[in-house]
C-alpha cells in the first residue's frame, strides 16, 4: 500500500514558477514509478510527465516540455514537479501517481493517486 500527498500548490501570476512535492508512504518507495497529472476544470484529466524507479527516464508532455521538469529524490520518499514559465493554461488541479509499472503510470493507470493539488496562474 502506497499513499500520497501532493504539496505545493497556490496561486502564481504568469511568468512564475512553482515546485510541486509528492510524498509517498509505505515501503519501497524506490521500486514505484511515479507521474504527475492535471485536471482543469470541465476538462479531462492530462498526462504530464513521468520518471522510472532510477530516475533515468523523464517524459514531459508536449505542452510542458522545457518548462516543467519531474525529479525524485528515493531517501526522501518524494517526487517533484517543478514548474517555471507558468501559464493561465496550467491552471489545474495536479496529482501524482505511482505503479510498479513505468507503462501503467504513463497510461494513467496506476495504483496509487493522490488527492491533488490546486495550481492557478493569473495573467
Amino acid at each position: 500500500q502506497v499513499q500520497l500527498v501532493e504539496s505545493g500548490g497556490g496561486l502564481v501570476q504568469a511568468g512564475g514558477s512553482l515546485r510541486l512535492s509528492c510524498a509517498a508512504s509505505g515501503r519501497a518507495f524506490s521500486g514505484y514509478a511515479m507521474g504527475w497529472f492535471r485536471q482543469a476544470p470541465g476538462k479531462e484529466r492530462e498526462f504530464v510527465g513521468a520518471i522510472t524507479q532510477s530516475g533515468a527516464v523523464t517524459y514531459d508532455a508536449d505542452s510542458v516540455k522545457g518548462r516543467f521538469t519531474i525529479s525524485r529524490d528515493n531517501a526522501k520518499n518524494t517526487v517533484y514537479l517543478q514548474m517555471n514559465s507558468l501559464k493561465p493554461e496550467d491552471t489545474a488541479v495536479y496529482y501524482c501517481a505511482a505503479d510498479r509499472v513505468y507503462g501503467v503510470v504513463r497510461a494513467g493507470q496506476a495504483a496509487y493517486w493522490g488527492q491533488g493539488t490546486q495550481v492557478t496562474v493569473s495573467s
